[in-house]
């Protein structure tokens, strides 16, 4: 169930995600011709221990996964849709890169994602980040006081479809408060 949070709530909640946000902008500052996604990583949780956060990710184990996640951040490369495991792969030019960080802080979570390319971007790929952007922009618009949730996942399915891409079934976001998957 959602809670429907208050404005001291929504105070509070944005702590986790400023953290969120510094963590994101750590990693993506790192991310280089190279770099592991293993040191992305680590940048985020460099971010997390000197705001005192924990992570909603790490060792998070759902039934269906066969093991707990073993990082902060999902580092999803080129054609990977979410929730890549940051190994030993090196970035190299031109990589499409979806980071996804969690944040836990004073009881509440902030979760978050950012997609961008290193080095040089391929058309498609800017086109992608750009359609994004825009579906987030219409979700935004779309999340007022008597619209449903679904209201905000039709706004940013339409800005999505209409640029002729899809959104994987089971991948259309999730409520967050005191926990990741409110």
């Amino acid at each position: 169930m959602v809670e429907i949070k208050t404005d001291e709530s929504l105070r509070a909640m944005r702590g986790a995600g400023r953290v969120v946000a510094e963590a994101l902008a750590a990693a993506r500052r790192q991310a280089a011709p190279g770099v592991s996604a293993k040191e992305l990583d680590l940048a985020a949780r460099e971010v997390l221990a000197a705001a005192g956060a924990g992570s909603p990710f790490l060792g998070y184990h759902p039934d269906w996964a066969p093991v707990p996640f073993p990082a902060v951040v999902c580092v999803s490369v080129n054609d990977a849709i979410v929730h890549g495991i940051p190994g030993d792969r090196r970035l190299a030019d031109g990589d499409l890169v979806s980071l996804d960080c969690g944040a836990l802080l004073g009881g509440w979570a902030g979760d978050s994602a950012v997609s961008f390319t290193v080095g040089r971007a391929r058309p498609e790929d800017t086109r992608l980040i750009d359609t994004a952007h825009a579906a987030l922009e219409a979700g935004i618009g779309a999340a007022v006081v008597g619209n449903r949730i679904g209201d905000i996942a039709h706004a940013i399915g339409r800005v999505c479809r209409s640029a002729g891409y899809g959104i994987p079934d089971g991948f259309g976001g999730h409520g967050i408060g005191r926990a990741m998957h409110e």
